[in-house]
């Protein structure tokens, strides 16, 4: 795997913090892979929207990296409640379900970005780089994901 520029957090300097939710095993440990290659640290994973949740207001990561379709709670749910809780989460969806309507759903409920799967390390680095800011600070307060009502309605409509 390419080398990357470790990002930081610029307020104290120190690795990035990571939870990961996605229900394969397989995509987990990818992920892990690719977060420790530039420079971040997995603080917790979870398989499924509902311990997303749970583990999103135990630990309160820098990034979250969400699957969209889990059993239990999918993603683009579990992205709509931990930004109700939290408007300034950064959450990239990383998912196979590439259909428009998706992305516009999670985007809509207060992720940040979408990276398609099977992951390229530079496509998850630069989405990484897009929701932290350039110089691995949080970016500039983003109002594309803040939930205006419109995140239910494109739920709905993406089922």
């Amino acid at each position: 795997m390419e080398k990357f520029v470790a990002i930081k957090r610029s307020k104290d300097l120190k690795p990035v913090r990571y939870l990961i939710v996605d229900d394969s095993v397989f995509a987990r440990k990818n992920l892990r892979r690719m977060i420790e290659t530039f420079g971040g640290q997995v603080v917790a994973e979870a398989s499924n929207g509902l311990t997303a949740i749970t583990e999103y207001d135990r630990i309160k990561p820098d990034v979250v990296l969400m699957d969209i379709t889990m059993p239990q709670m999918g993603g683009i749910e579990a992205v709509e409640k931990i930004v109700q809780q939290d408007p300034q989460a950064r959450i990239v969806m990383v998912s196979a379900v590439g259909y428009r309507e998706n992305i516009v759903a999670a985007l809509q409920c207060g992720a940040r970005h979408f990276v398609q799967k099977p992951v390229k390390p530079e496509a998850l680095y630069e989405a990484i780089r897009h929701v932290l800011g350039e110089d691995g600070s949080p970016a500039a307060e983003d109002t594309q994901g803040q939930s205006d009502g419109a995140c239910g309605e494109s739920m709905s409509k993406s089922r």
